[in-house]
């Protein structure tokens, strides 16, 4: 009886064994069947890589790596075979990039579209349409940390240099400048602060002075309304005067005539009329003179002896 019964588990766990080989078989053949590959291409490092890493797209898992080679025809370029979910569309714009898992040093397939080519990407490993790896940020500091040290080594020595003693003086003084502007600003502060404590007498000030302009600017106003008024009584004196002045023009060009009439016509007849006045007159004043001293001249006439040589109208008796 016990002979059976250990026959019996045997056979039990034969068959089951079986058919788990079978499921399992069924299970890889039917899992190869709903996956698709891929190959990523890269010619940079992929320390920490390792088949079966995690692939994941937009933050979820859908795959894995199935190796990392070389490939044949370029020793430069790196390809990783990836299969992943069916159910999972790429377009030709999708890349890939390494993510780091924790603190093991391993890294995984990090997968992203960036939308700019919305074409369908085909699986399988076509040279002209495999993923591109390119650099994770991460992978862009430690690249770029040469740099980073470089600048920062030339930032130490320009900072040494600022903070030499010679420019600990010159800061030294130029916060002693600081503090002395500071105090000079403080008390230019106070003087604004009385300024401005002035400024409402100086607002009534300057109302009055408003009120005194308006004052005169109507005071302005009538006399330039006088002085008006009077340009217009100037302007009609003006006319006046010009009138008379044409009047004595022409007064003076019949004065002119009138001159040149008695220069070239009175004048002579009056110079004539003159010098005969002046002989008539010569001719009664040697008269008078006659009748004064010798009147029986009048009557005898002239006493031709009493004339001496010499004398006027003296005549020689033969």
């Amino acid at each position: 009886m016990g002979r059976n019964n250990h026959a019996l588990m045997t056979g039990l766990f034969l068959l089951l064994l079986v058919v788990g080989t079978v499921a399992a078989a069924y299970w890889i053949g039917h899992f190869e069947r709903e996956r698709n590959i891929y190959v990523i291409s890269t010619q940079e490092s992929v320390s920490g890589l390792n088949p079966e890493s995690t692939v994941f797209y937009r933050g979820i898992a859908v795959g894995k790596v199935i190796k990392v080679k070389f490939d044949p025809h370029d020793s430069g370029t790196i390809l990783v075979p990836i299969e992943v979910d069916k159910t999972i569309a790429f377009t030709q714009g999708v890349y890939a990039t390494l993510r780091l898992k924790g603190v093991t040093g391993l890294t995984q397939i990090q997968l992203d579209d960036d939308g700019k080519m919305p074409e369908a990407l085909p699986p399988g490993d076509n040279p002209v349409l495999r993923i591109p790896l390119v650099p994770s940020v991460t992978d862009k500091l430690l690249n770029s940390g040469e740099d980073l040290l470089k600048k920062a080594d030339h930032i130490m020595q320009r900072l040494s240099a600022l903070l030499s003693t010679e420019n600990e003086q010159n800061i030294g003084g130029i916060l002693i400048n600081l503090k002395s502007l500071s105090d000079k600003l403080g008390n230019l502060q106070k003087g604004v602060d009385k300024a401005l404590a002035d400024v409402p007498l100086l607002s009534t000030q300057a109302k009055k002075t408003l009120r005194h302009i308006n004052a005169l600017s109507t005071d302005a106003s009538k006399t330039l309304s006088n002085i008006n008024a009077l340009t217009k009584d100037l302007q009609g004196l003006t006319q006046e005067v010009q009138a008379l002045s044409n009047k004595a023009g022409h007064l003076l060009d019949k004065g002119k005539s009138s001159g040149e009439l008695v220069t070239q016509s009175t004048l002579p007849k009056l110079n004539k009329l003159l010098t005969d006045l002046h002989s008539t007159t010569q001719q009664v004043k040697r008269v008078a003179t006659m009748l004064e001293n010798n009147p029986q001249e009048l009557l005898l006439g002239t006493d031709q002896n009493d004339v001496g040589p010499g004398e006027p109208n003296y005549k020689d008796v033969p």
